[in-house]
């Protein structure tokens, strides 16, 4: 896909094909993308926690909480339509400060541009039950702390962008086809040149 089509459409995706698991060599781009991905002063901060069996992948999908704009009966994916995949992303305990954020969202955007490169959608969960989530990886709190977790899986309904003026609403929706539309605002409104 060229870059800039790939960038437009790698939207977040909720509804997921759940019979459809993401083959081993796709996983192993998403990860290796993270590897790829730039870090502050080459730090290294992150570690990553693939779960993909289906108890797993349950049991993480338990913990987290779907599309804070939408109702639970429209944001939130029904049975068949759960995640079949989650990467966790670590950061190390001792020094999860810095510039560490930067390199999660660095990281995280390579692993969902790599994924939708293969046709597969994600969404960054941030409300998400950290605690009991470690606890089910089984991750140390003392040496890992859990940034986010990253749901994959083949969509199941499309996500497109509405460019908006400044000042208009931005929150999310679906359209009369359960499709998401996600408003953005005009370059022109957010970008100035010098």
């Amino acid at each position: 896909m060229e870059l800039m089509e790939l960038l437009k459409t790698r939207r977040t995706y909720r509804r997921f094909d759940q019979s459809r698991p993401v083959p081993a060599d796709v996983v192993e781009d998403i990860v290796r993308s993270a590897q790829y991905a730039s870090s502050a002063a080459n730090g290294q901060p992150l570690s990553y926690c693939v779960v993909q069996t289906p108890d797993m992948v349950e049991a993480v999908y338990e913990q987290v909480r779907w599309a804070a704009a939408l109702p639970r009966e429209q944001g939130w994916p029904k049975d068949g339509e759960h995640p079949v995949l989650f990467v966790a992303v670590l950061t190390d305990a001792k020094r999860s400060g810095g510039m560490t954020p930067c390199d999660a969202g660095l990281a995280i955007s390579n692993m969902t541009l790599a994924a939708w490169n293969k046709g597969v959608g994600s969404c960054i969960m941030g409300a998400i039950n950290r605690p009991e989530i470690m606890q089910i990886l089984g991750i140390n709190p003392e040496e890992k702390e859990l940034h986010t977790v990253i749901a994959f899986g083949y969509p199941t309904h499309k996500s497109t962008i509405r460019e908006i003026a400044k000042g208009e609403p931005v929150k999310y929706y679906l359209d009369e086809n359960r499709d998401y539309v996600v408003p953005k605002y005009r370059l022109e409104d957010v970008v100035e040149y010098r």
